[in-house]
């Protein structure tokens, strides 16, 4: 038995679990166990109806509001197990601290996170608070509206419809992030040359509507990244990356983004790949995993989402990903995904048939095209190099982003 982001282990009774019952009640279910080292080993606890009294108390004295919590004592093993559930109250603080995990520790809430507990503990979405202005005009959604949807008109009705107003009739944040004026950051558009010291152009929209910094993000693709190749009478148009994941990855920025966050989604155009970084890391609920695979099952706006969704510019809600990875399906370098707590960022490279790559590098390249998952040694044994240099090989594939890694330590696997 090992520790994990939803258990503990307490050798002994200290105030520093509180701050564990903070991050679960904050942040998902989990369970300390009282009497356990570090290690899984068992090393069990004295006066076991007095310790689960003292740290009954010590929770009702010490988080606000109350957590949802369970005791139970295993007199076998003499060991205690405490079970949190994530509450409906939110934030719980400790000492006027909310926490959370982070890897084996637990670490306090940034403002970001903070605000989306306040958020969450009173059933909102950030989109739905009222914006505070009531002097909104909304021609560039008007406009849309019309052309999309074949309206004649777009009344207060219809806005209201679109849930752009809080319950005492005044605009809502959501609202004004589709006004032509708005105090909200926006995209923050730079195309490089050969390094990030060149920047040949850049551009950047906010205080706007997000609709017109979706067609400004959409027309930097159709400026840099597509051409028409004339073949005997015949015009067509080349991508040189797919604009259907480009649409996707932007309109997914939009809808999915931390608009709480005072910082621009960063579109870095280089010749070989777009870079898409979005403010606010992934929504509460959904794994990294989920996300990848495309399962995303909870909108952090979706207020925004459904007009998106409305207007065609997204299909299916937890799609995106999976239209991004179907553009590539016959490439070789396929999109990346990094996500980190407070930002996600999504890589799309130019579609090439082929790997730019020595022939040293081919070899493990070669080594890697039945689809297989190996280890460093695997790849050795393949291509007949040491270890050491497989090792080398691999780290420069890395940066060209021809190799996934997955696995830690011996664990460690490879593939394309």
């Amino acid at each position: 038995m090992k520790e994990s982001k939803c258990l503990e282990f307490k050798s002994a009774i200290t105030n520093s679990f509180l701050k564990t019952v903070s991050a679960y009640s904050n942040f998902g279910d989990g369970e300390i166990l009282f009497g356990v080292n570090d290690d899984g080993s068992v090393c069990g606890i004295d006066n076991l109806e007095q310790v689960c009294l003292d740290i009954e108390n010590k929770i009702n004295d010490s988080i606000t509001p109350k957590p949802d919590f369970e005791i139970e004592i295993d007199e076998i093993k003499q060991t205690i197990r405490l079970m949190v559930y994530e509450g409906q109250y939110k934030p719980y603080l400790y000492k006027g601290k909310a926490y959370r995990r982070s890897d084996t520790a637990f670490i306090e809430v940034d403002q970001a996170e903070l605000k989306e507990l306040v958020l969450l503990g009173s059933n909102l979405y950030f989109e739905e608070l009222p914006y505070g202005k009531d002097n909104l005009t909304f021609q560039e959604l008007t406009d849309k509206l019309m052309e999309k949807l074949n309206l004649n008109a777009v009344s207060e009705d219809i806005l209201r419809t679109l849930g752009l107003f809080t319950k005492n009739q005044k605009y809502n944040n959501a609202a004004a992030l589709l006004a032509d004026e708005n105090s909200f950051y926006g995209i923050d558009i730079a195309r490089f040359g050969n390094s990030i010291n060149e920047i040949r152009d850049r551009e950047t929209i906010a205080g706007t509507s997000i609709l017109k910094q979706y067609d400004a993000a959409i027309d930097m693709i159709k400026r840099y990244y597509q051409y028409e190749e004339i073949s005997e009478i015949e015009r067509k148009k080349v991508d040189l990356i797919p604009e259907t994941a480009y649409r996707e990855a932007i309109a997914n920025a939009l809808i999915h983004r931390d608009w709480s966050m005072n910082a621009h989604i960063r579109i870095s155009l280089f010749s070989d790949k777009i870079e898409i970084k979005s403010p606010g890391g992934l929504p509460r609920g959904i794994t990294a995993e989920e996300y990848v695979n495309g399962d995303i099952s909870c909108l952090r706006n979706p207020i925004l989402g459904n007009i998106f969704f409305r207007m065609h510019y997204i299909e299916m809600f937890g799609t995106g990903v999976r239209r991004i990875l179907l553009a590539y399906n016959n490439a070789k370098v396929k999109p990346k995904f990094e996500i980190t707590d407070h930002v996600i960022s999504v890589t799309l490279p130019v579609i090439t048939n082929q790997y730019h790559v020595t022939g040293d590098e081919a070899r493990v390249i070669a080594a890697l095209e039945n689809g297989e998952q190996l280890s460093s040694s695997e790849i050795a044994k393949a291509t007949g190099y040491t270890k050491s240099k497989v090792l080398r090989l691999i780290d420069h594939l890395k940066e060209k982003d021809y190799i996934r890694v997955t696995g830690k330590g011996r664990g460690t696997r490879y593939s394309l």
